[in-house]
This record gives structure tokens, C-alpha cells and sequence, in this order.
């Protein structure tokens, strides 16, 4: 099993000391130094004007990184597709791939902020569909079996020829899920699938749930199952002190990050959005005491272990740590990736 770094850069915090240019910096610094300890890959997510966090353009900051380094994959988390025309993003990522030696792993999704959507003239309420669409213009693209012609409700162009082409054939395509209509999407198509552990937890009734129904999916459609992926928060913490502040971090993050993003009223939200109105509910009344593995990775090394052991044991294949959630400071961070590899990643070597 293999460990990234990943971030969504939350920076949507009441008095928040922090610039989202200082964040966007200290992302790059974080991601640059993961090479330098041996991480696999740095994941860094998409989300606009500071609804969550205030990376917008994931792809220009992995071109950076990607200059800056030798080995380490590189991979959205995620590309909001609809939010996009997908030759634009097939054009990008192809770019990166080549720029990169091949070293990018695309990872999609459909987001959950109508916010995001509304000032680009996106299609939130049908957002499914234009998903589903795009996803297929994609995949026809990065096959690199000639000039692409596609009709669908949302996109509509003749032969297509994207350049220039990426190194790998094809890009590897993996889908977040937080819901099992979008797992029947990935397993459709063999994509690889992305989970965040604390949202599993409460969707899906938790990540062994979601890899069992995945690879059921996979059955029923005669594919074969991608690569599985899981998200962690994750907090070292050597004494009751440090716990507490671990905690409130997360719960934090809860309250002001992750809950105040919405797909509207639930009377007048997509039905594709029915699970995440329970979800946002679970998540801001969640209390601190409430956080175990199944949401946080917490406390010394032998407890991160175990729980990693059982992902490991579930089938992942990478585990990707969100180590600078809840306004923890750069140094901390930085110190905290420098301790999982010397004292967690060697015993899954």
C-alpha cells in the first residue's frame, strides 16, 4: 500500500489568520518536500472562491511541482468536471502528463456546492448527466485511438484530435464517491475509485461497505476493478493535550470548512443530492469525543498502524493523508509527513 499527500486547502475559517496565497504557497512547499521523504503522490483538490478552500486551479500548481521534482505522481483531488468542458480538461491534464514524464493520475468528481457552480454558468441541477457525459469524452480522448466525434445532451463536436497526447494510454481516470449511484458510474467503466474515509463512514456505512459494493458493480458490468484510493485526516498526538488540540482541529474543520459548503434546500436540491443533506447533518453534529478511525487517523504511531493495516487488508492501494487540516501550522506539517514516514510507512514497506 502506497501513502500521498493530499489537501483540499480549507481556508474558510472565521478570523482566519491565513492569506489563501500564503496557503496555496505553503501547499507547494508541502507537496515538493513529500518527494523529498518518499510519498508516492500528491493529491491537491479543486475548490473556488474560498467555499471550502481556495486551490483553484490544481492543474497549474501540479505543472509547478511537477518542475520541481522527479518521481512523484501527480493528481487532482478532484477535477469538479462539470464545472469544465472536458476537451479543455482532457487537453490540460494530457499537457501535464507529457510536461511530467507521465506521472499524472486523474481523479474526477461532480462536487457539492452549488456555490462553485452558479458564477460559471454550470449545470448543478442536471450535474449528473453532464458528469456522466463528460467522463465518457474523457476516457475517448486519452485512448489515443484517432480523432473523437461525440452528440450528447451537454457536449457536441466532430472529430476531435487532442495534442499533444499524453505519455500514458490512458491517463489512469479515478472517481470520488460518496454515494452508490456514482460507484455503479465507476464500476461501469472500470474507473478507479477515490472514497474520503469520513464520508464513507456516514454514506456508505463505511469503507468496507463502499469497496464491497464497488467490486459487486465491477461483477454485474464485467469489469475489472481500478485502483482504491482512500483520504485520511490525520494527527499525531503524544498526550491528552495534544489530542484535544488534534481534535478541535478536526472538529473545526467540521463546523466552518466542510459544513458550510451546500447543494441548496433540500426541497429543491438535485435527488442525486439526497444522501449529502444527512451527510452535512451527521458531519456538524459530530462531536469532538465522537472522532475515531473510521473518520481520523489520531494519536501515536502503533494506533495509525492498526488502523491503516485494516485499509491495507480491505484491498487499498494508496492512502492518501491530509495532514494540513484545521489551520494546522506549516512547520507542524511539514514535521508531522517527516514522522509518518519514519515511524508509520515502514510497516507497510
Amino acid at each position: 500500500m502506497k501513502f500521498g499527500y493530499f489537501t483540499l486547502s480549507d481556508n474558510h475559517y472565521t478570523d482566519c489568520p491565513r492569506t489563501a496565497n500564503q496557503l496555496v504557497m505553503d501547499i507547494i512547499d508541502e507537496a515538493v518536500y513529500a518527494e523529498s521523504l518518499g510519498y508516492y503522490s500528491a493529491w491537491v483538490g479543486e475548490h473556488h472562491f474560498n467555499s471550502l478552500g481556495v486551490m483553484s486551479c490544481p492543474d497549474v500548481a501540479l505543472a509547478y511541482i511537477a518542475a520541481r521534482t522527479e518521481k512523484i505522481r501527480l493528481a487532482p483531488a478532484v477535477t469538479v468536471l462539470p464545472l469544465h468542458h472536458p476537451i479543455r480538461v482532457a487537453e490540460q491534464w494530457a499537457t501535464l502528463d507529457l510536461l511530467s514524464g507521465g506521472r499524472v493520475d486523474f481523479a474526477t468528481g461532480r462536487g457539492y456546492d452549488r456555490g462553485e457552480y452558479l458564477p460559471l454558468k454550470a449545470p448543478f441541477d442536471d450535474n449528473a448527466t453532464a458528469f456522466a457525459e463528460g467522463l465518457d469524452v474523457l476516457d475517448a480522448l486519452w485512448s489515443g485511438k484517432g480523432p473523437v466525434s461525440h452528440r450528447g445532451k451537454y457536449y457536441e463536436f466532430e472529430n476531435v484530435s487532442l495534442t499533444p497526447q499524453p505519455v500514458q494510454r490512458p491517463i489512469p481516470i479515478h472517481v470520488a464517491s460518496f454515494s452508490r449511484p456514482t460507484i455503479e458510474l465507476a464500476a461501469r467503466h472500470g474507473f478507479g475509485l477515490v472514497f474520503a474515509a469520513f464520508a464513507a463512514a456516514i454514506t456508505l456505512g463505511g469503507v468496507a461497505e463502499g469497496v464491497k459494493f464497488y467490486k459487486e458493480a465491477c461483477a454485474r458490468h464485467g469489469t475489472k476493478p481500478g485502483r482504491l484510493v482512500s483520504s485520511y485526516f490525520i494527527h499525531f498526538a503524544d498526550n491528552p493535550a495534544e489530542e484535544r488540540a488534534a481534535r478541535e482541529r478536526q472538529m473545526r474543520y467540521a463546523r466552518e470548512c466542510g459544513g458550510a459548503v451546500s447543494p441548496g434546500d433540500r426541497n429543491t436540491a438535485p435527488k442525486t443530492y439526497d444522501y449529502y443533506h444527512d451527510f452535512k447533518e451527521k458531519m456538524r453534529g459530530t462531536r469532538a469525543e465522537d472522532l475515531d478511525s473510521r473518520a481520523v487517523l489520531l494519536g501515536k504511531a502503533p494506533q495509525i498502524i492498526d488502523t491503516l493495516k485494516t485499509m491495507e487488508a480491505l484491498g487499498f492501494d494508496e492512502i492518501i493523508l491530509y495532514f494540513n487540516v484545521g489551520l494546522k501550522p506549516h512547520a507542524q506539517v511539514k514535521d508531522e509527513m517527516a514522522r509518518f514516514v519514519a515511524e508509520v510507512a515502514p510497516a507497510f514497506a
